[in-house]
Parts: C-alpha cells; structure tokens; sequence
C-alpha cells in the first residue's frame, strides 16, 4: 500500500514538474517573440531595410519612454551623456497659421521616429520678454532628441507677428518653415469660434461674428477685426519672404490634412528631406470623434485633444459670401508667390 502511494506521488511531481517546465519554455518563448515585436514602431518593419544613416531601435524606444522622463526633470547628466542626446534648437517650425492645423500637423509629424516635438508652444519670438531671456533660454525649452533627430516646435503666432522674421533669421537664415492653411473664411469663423467658447467658459458675453467681421459703419469686411486680417495670408507672407526664399517654406493644406492625412504628411516628410516612414498604419479614422488620430504602435494610439473640431456658429450666408469675394484677390496672390494652389472658393 505504501509503495503505491509513493508510485502514485512520483507520478503526480513528474505531472507537476512537466507542466512546470513546459510553462517554462512557453514564457521564454514568449519573450522571444515580443522582443521580436518590440520594435515600439512595428510599423518599422513595413518599410524595409534600414540604411546606416537612419534612426537605431533604440532611438524610438527613448522617445516613448527616457525622454518622456528627461522632458520631467528625471534624468540625471550622466545618462543624457550617455545617451548622446541633448536640447537643440529647432530645424523646422510651424510659424501657422491660428486655426489652420498646427497641432494637428505637429502631433502627426511626431509619428516621425526622426522628429521630436516641442510640447507646448513656445512663444519665443513673438514674446518680447521671452525674447529678451536669450536663446540658450530658448533651447532649454526645447525637447532632448539625437543628433540626427530633428526638433520642431510651433507658435502660430509667429507667422502674423511683425518682428518674429528678422529674429528667427538671426538665429537661423536656412531654417525650414511650414504654415499650414484653410479656407480663409473657415479659418475665420473657426478662429472666433474658439474666443467664443472662451467666453462663454468665463460666463463673458460676445459679438455675433456677423457683427465683428463686417464693419457696421461701412457694411465692408472689416480688416481690423483680427480674425479676418489673420485669414489674408499673403500679406504675413510678403513680410516673411524679405528674409527667407519661398523655398524654405512648404504649404500644408489644413483642409485636405483632415480628411485626407497621409498625402500632406508624405510632403512634409519630402520636404523636410526624412526618409518616408509615416503610413496610413499610423493613421485610423475615429468615426465618434470625427477625425483621425494617431498610432504609434500596437499598444500606444492617440487623439488630438476633443476642443479640436468645435462646431461652428451659423453665419449668415451673406456675410459668408462678402467674405468669400474680399478674400478671393488675395488667395489668387498667394497661389501665384507659393505655387500651390487650393480649391477656395
């Protein structure tokens, strides 16, 4: 009786020692293949072979995980020097314009394993006391990247700010510069919208839109009316351009950059001379939402904020139209100077 029982126990610890090791084996296997998965951007590998020059694997996971932790103020200087990383100033910005798409424009490059964003705007040379701080201050601000990473920040600010052109050429004559436009009267009504809603958060009453862009007085578009005189883009361009060849600037379509992402993006990455690595992978249609969002990878997707694509107020259709024909001369001028041209009406 007894030796069965210890028969019977030895088959029992065989039983249990088999399931032991086979678990064993499932989980190194396991981790075998999600270090093959690993590349934080699976995406990665639906392009191709990497050529030397390009972004390591470990650039991506950096930038999802250490450089979150630099951005807070955790790393000590001893592993940004061993990391080779370091805040450099901006090789491209997003000069604007307000409501055209600049977050949305930002966010999407960032899918670039070669960009780093700036996270918040900066406000550098539109702000006379940031200004006055110095560019070292200006860097500081700047995200840690590699060297062969390039930063970009944006301040739409910038693309109607007087003295914003002459400053950024100072620090750097040969930068790249992107404005992302829309349908100059959509922008407009866009614009208000959001003073609107600010308003209304403060419990602030408001003018009509109506009221503010047509001057009551002369019942004509009114151009001091920030709004509109923001939407008249050839005249900031014609300032930016008596520092910086057209060919520094690329125009991104902001109307186009929503319903139809990834063509706008591929120019981008075209003109800013990085290797195509954004796909339509990283972009998916958010039907609740309205709009696309971003993902990185298999585990990390993301939306723009949900104060993107407020609903607009009615206007009336006749203030709409003065608009239109008030923006059309300057919309064929900018056609004419950056070579692009859009289906405004």
């Amino acid at each position: 009786m007894l030796f069965k029982q210890q028969a019977l126990l030895r088959q029992k610890l065989f039983v249990l020692g088999s399931l032991a090791i086979g678990s064993l084996l499932y989980l190194v296997a396991r981790v075998g293949s999600l270090d093959r998965l690993q590349p934080l951007c699976p995406i990665d590998g639906r392009f191709g072979p990497r050529g030397q020059d390009e972004i390591p694997l470990r650039a991506l996971q950096f930038k999802r995980g250490l450089l979150h932790e630099f951005r807070k103020g955790n790393a000590t200087k001893e592993q940004i020097r061993l990391h080779n990383l370091g805040q450099q100033l901006p090789k491209a910005i997003i000069i604007g314009v307000r409501k055209g798409g600049t977050r949305a424009l930002l966010e999407m490059l960032n899918l670039h394993p070669a960009v780093v964003k700036a996270s918040q705007e900066i406000h550098f040379f539109d702000n006379d006391e940031n200004y006055a701080k110095g560019i070292e201050w200006y860097r500081k601000k700047m995200p840690f990247s590699y060297p062969h990473q390039i930063t970009i920040e944006k301040s739409p600010a910038y693309f109607i700010t007087e003295e914003v052109p002459e400053r950024i050429y100072k620090m750097n004559a040969s930068i790249k510069l992107l404005i992302i436009v829309r349908e100059p009267t959509t922008r407009a009504i866009s614009d208000y919208t959001q003073v609107l809603e600010g308003k209304e958060r403060k419990n602030k009453t408001y003018y009509k839109f109506e009221k503010l862009a047509i001057d009551p007085n002369t019942c004509e578009v009114n151009t001091k009316y920030k709004a509109v005189r923001t939407s008249i883009y050839t005249k900031h361009l014609e300032r930016w351009l008596k520092y910086f060849p057209i060919e520094q600037f690329h125009i991104v379509d902001g109307d186009r950059l929503i319903t139809e992402p990834l063509p706008e993006l591929q120019l981008v990455e075209k003109f800013l001379n990085l290797p195509p690595r954004i796909s339509q992978y990283n972009l998916y249609f958010n039907a609740t939402r309205g709009f696309y969002c971003l993902r990185f990878n298999i585990v990390f997707n993301k939306c723009l904020a949900g104060s993107k694509g407020r609903i607009h107020p009615e206007v009336d259709t006749s203030v709409i139209t003065k608009l239109r024909k008030f923006f059309h001369p300057f919309n064929q001028k900018f056609y004419q100077i950056t070579g692009r041209t859009f289906n405004w009406p």
